[in-house]
């Protein structure tokens, strides 16, 4: 499948479409997930508060796939940003994953309020140069965030992943990512349960391409430089969110599914000014 590869600004490299794992969980989290590896996905998307990072690391040993050709994400929640809770954190992770290093860490909320985060951030810089974790970046930051963090260690995060899809697409935190040079990744790439599958726009250029709304969806994130992280525990579903580079959207098509974004699009009000997630 012809999907780029990003390189990111500490010189790792992501596929361009990752895969979702929350809310998998059990035999059946793991079965959905070595499915998903099975039909070519490289990238498993986790998080301390999906409490499935043991399923994670049981589905790449089943897998039967080497080590160094699937990246595992995880994130520190709230809970533990201060900065020893942040490292103890991370090193619960790798013993959950089953790993020695972790591929890519992430902040998963700023959560403000508490003030902590740069406390995690710097955890994070400190694991990175001992070699704990390959990758690091952040998750739901806005650019004050980000430039707070970039000030206080001199560090640029190589990833911020935050809510974009169709109705929320983000497109000034994509200029903010440009300029920086984080790569950005997407959740709930296809808008969850508000999904703009049936929207005209997007049926017509799904029509015009001969593909499903979904790949229509997928592919205007490859083409605006989203990273994004379906889910789905069907093989054929995740087989097909994963084909999408067979075709290529126009400029206008691409802006066409841009302009339905909404003034605000979320989908549970995650403003990350003022969501905590411990």
């Amino acid at each position: 499948m012809s999907l780029p590869t990003y390189t990111l600004n500490d010189g790792t490299t992501l596929p361009a479409i990752g895969f979702g794992t929350y809310p998998l969980k059990g035999d059946d989290g793991i079965a959905a997930m070595v499915s998903a590896l099975e039909v070519g996905y490289r990238l498993l998307d986790s998080a301390v508060n999906y409490e499935n990072e043991r399923e994670v690391g049981e589905a790449l040993r089943r897998s039967g796939l080497p080590r160094d050709e699937v990246r595992l994400t995880t994130k520190i929640p709230g809970r533990f940003h201060a900065y020893d809770l942040a490292r103890q954190s991370l090193r619960d992770s790798a013993t959950a994953f089953g790993v020695d290093v972790l591929d890519l860490a992430l902040i998963h909320w700023p959560n403000p309020s508490r003030g902590l985060y740069g406390e995690a951030w710097r955890a994070l810089v400190d694991a990175q140069q001992r070699g704990q974790v390959r990758t690091i970046g952040v998750s739901n930051f806005t650019a004050e965030h980000l430039q707070r963090i970039i000030d206080e260690t001199g560090v640029t995060p190589a990833v911020n992943q935050i809510e974009l899809h169709p109705y929320f697409p983000q497109t000034q935190m994509l200029q903010v990512h440009r300029d920086l040079g984080i790569q950005t990744e997407a959740w709930s790439p296809l808008g969850k349960r508000d999904k703009p599958y049936e929207e005209p726009v997007v049926a017509k250029i799904a029509e015009a391409h001969g593909v499903s709304p979904a790949q229509v969806v997928l592919r205007w994130h490859v083409e605006i430089g989203s990273l994004p992280l379906p889910k789905s525990s069907t093989p054929e579903r995740q087989r097909e969110n994963l084909d999408v580079g067979g075709f290529s959207l126009s400029a206008d098509e691409v802006a066409a599914i841009t302009a339905l974004g909404k003034d605000d699009g979320r989908l549970f009000g995650g403003d990350p000014d003022t969501h905590e997630e411990l």
